[in-house]
């Protein structure tokens, strides 16, 4: 059984920073480096975007879409099992909840994201409660 963790969301200006934090604990026999690790992010009345991903076996493979690229950095402390989102230059259009999720088969799904640079929420199968960020 796996949870996810969010923390760090809260109010910001335009133009500040925010880091949010996610910690997986797992009772499984993979655990957190064979997982994809991303970041969504969802408005009311909108679809869920994928924003971000990092292998957790190799915090080289990692994806952003064109909407944070540039601003934000994905992260992570595998010995913590700890994801990071440091977000910069924020803007009032990032407001949303910010969803973490893990999907299995890690590498792959990884991989399969940074070459067709989608994210589909129903390819991951763990989710953390949300963390809201407003951006004024």
């Amino acid at each position: 059984h796996v949870q996810l963790v969010e923390s760090g969301g809260g109010s910001v200006q335009a133009g500040g920073s925010l880091r949010l934090s996610c910690t997986e604990s797992a009772v499984t026999s993979y655990g957190y480096i064979s997982n994809c690790m991303a970041w969504f992010r969802q408005v009311p009345g909108k679809e869920r975007e994928g924003i971000a991903v990092i292998y957790g076996g190799d915090s080289e493979l990692t994806y952003y879409a064109a909407s944070v690229k540039g601003r934000f950095t994905i992260s992570q402390d595998g010995a913590k099992s700890t994801m990071y989102l440091q977000m910069n230059d924020l803007k009032p259009e990032d407001t949303a909840m910010y969803y973490c999720a893990a999907a299995p088969s890690g590498f792959y799904r990884c991989s399969h994201i940074q070459r067709t640079t989608t994210m589909t929420p129903s390819d991951f199968t763990h989710w953390g409660q949300g963390t809201q960020v407003t951006v004024s």
